[in-house]
């Protein structure tokens, strides 16, 4: 079966939620199928031999092309002089269209992957180059529903209703886009069964849509005890991302305060790359630190008390729980920033959603080791299940269903 990935960045090193969801799609699927790949290169990311060796090894084909830069004025044109969302000017670019045909015509796809709402643009370019090739559209958010969330979020308040009159635009247009995407396409996977039931929503049943989750690589989050980096609390993710943003200063506002009166010397860290200008006020916050990039998240996760998911607004499921859960960790979490994993509260996660007891939960487990312990066995146990080896066969099912072939073919 020969199979070709779109995605919106190199998925190595696979450093966040859609580059981890991507390469272990793709670990996977190099089992079964000969895999191509073409994506989108972000600056600082490089195609050398060696800084790919792994991907490399898994693809048949690796093709690339430079993300296309918008500027502000582009930006404000598009938005205004099309019906379009923004998610859909992103990542469009004549080369990309151009690469992307010339593979076409080169190999015929049984499977052409498209991962995420970015490249859905590309649809009837493949529809044209290669009519016998079935589309998969990995819906990695239900994006609609998670620009409705942001849009309730900001209306809150005043001094970010710009941002929300920017989302109540995107809903509408997002809505049109997403709801073609999924039409058109052969079939549709999603990351959680509540992006599941808001996909439905909008197609009306007209193409299948099947939940596959995030996974990952249980093992390599369980560390020898030198490559750990201690903290009493961690939040991980991209730190540009307008959800992350809200749920560390949500966290920073509303709860760090309790902690710190409770327990003055904790430490809390967060992770991630490309820290938002929205977040500079925390650089002088006393117990704070801000990482910035860094090369591996695991040694942060390892070294952490508690794990926390302070999540106001989000869709899809957050791939930084199951990384917890995998390193053995306690973590607390609001509703939204557990959603699509079947967990239970005080089973293998503390759920809460309001300030107070949040930073209750988090304070309990601070102070309580062996009730740490207890929950972070459980998570440990219930992450074997987002195992790539367990989650990707699921894509293959699908495939074989498409092309109307029998499970040993």
């Amino acid at each position: 079966m020969k199979v070709l990935l779109l995605t919106p960045q190199l998925p190595y090193p696979p450093h966040q939620g859609t580059s981890l969801r991507n390469f272990h799609i793709i670990r996977g699927l190099a089992q079964a199928c000969e895999v191509s790949l073409l994506s989108f290169l972000e600056l600082g990311q490089s195609m050398a031999a060696d800084q790919i060796a792994p991907l490399a090894g898994l693809c048949q084909r690796i093709e690339t092309v430079p993300v296309p830069q918008r500027t502000m004025g582009k930006r404000l044109y598009q938005l205004l002089a099309t019906r379009r969302p923004d998610m859909a000017h992103r990542l469009f670019s004549p080369a990309f269209n151009v690469r992307l045909l010339q593979m076409l015509q080169a190999v015929s796809y049984d499977i052409v992957q498209i991962e995420g709402i970015e490249l859905a643009r590309y649809l009837p370019v493949i529809r044209h180059g290669s009519p016998r090739s079935k589309i998969v559209f990995d819906d990695h958010n239900a994006e609609t529903e998670l620009q409705r969330r942001n849009f309730l979020t900001d209306l809150r308040q005043p001094l970010r209703w710009v941002a929300a009159a920017y989302s109540a635009a995107q809903v509408r247009r997002l809505r049109r886009f997403e709801r073609w995407v999924c039409q058109q396409a052969d079939w549709v996977t999603a990351v959680s069964h509540p992006d599941k039931v808001h996909l439905e929503q909008l197609t009306n049943g007209r193409t299948p849509i099947t939940v596959i989750p995030n996974s990952l690589d249980v093992p390599q989050f369980q560390l020898e005890e030198a490559e750990v980096i201690p903290s009493d609390i961690v939040f991980s993710g991209k730190m540009d991302y307008r959800p992350n943003v809200d749920a560390v200063l949500w966290f920073v506002d509303e709860v760090w305060p309790m902690v710190r009166r409770e327990r003055p010397s904790t430490t809390f860290t967060i992770v991630g790359q490309k820290p938002h200008v929205r977040l500079d006020r925390l650089k002088n916050e006393p117990g704070i630190t801000l990482t910035g990039w860094v090369e591996r998240v695991e040694p942060y996760l390892a070294g952490a008390k508690v794990f926390v998911l302070p999540f106001r607004v989000g869709s899809g499921t957050r791939l930084k729980l199951i990384e917890a859960m995998a390193a053995g960790k306690a973590v607390v979490s609001t509703a939204v920033g557990a959603e699509g994993f079947p967990v239970e509260n005080n089973r293998e996660i503390r759920l809460v959603d309001e300030a107070e007891g949040f930073g209750t939960a988090v304070l309990h487990l601070l102070n309580h080791p062996q009730e740490r312990q207890r929950l972070g066995q459980a998570a440990q146990q219930f992450a074997q299940n987002y195992d790539w080896r367990v989650v990707v066969p699921q894509f293959l099912q699908i495939y074989r269903e498409l092309l109307g072939w029998e499970a040993g073919e």
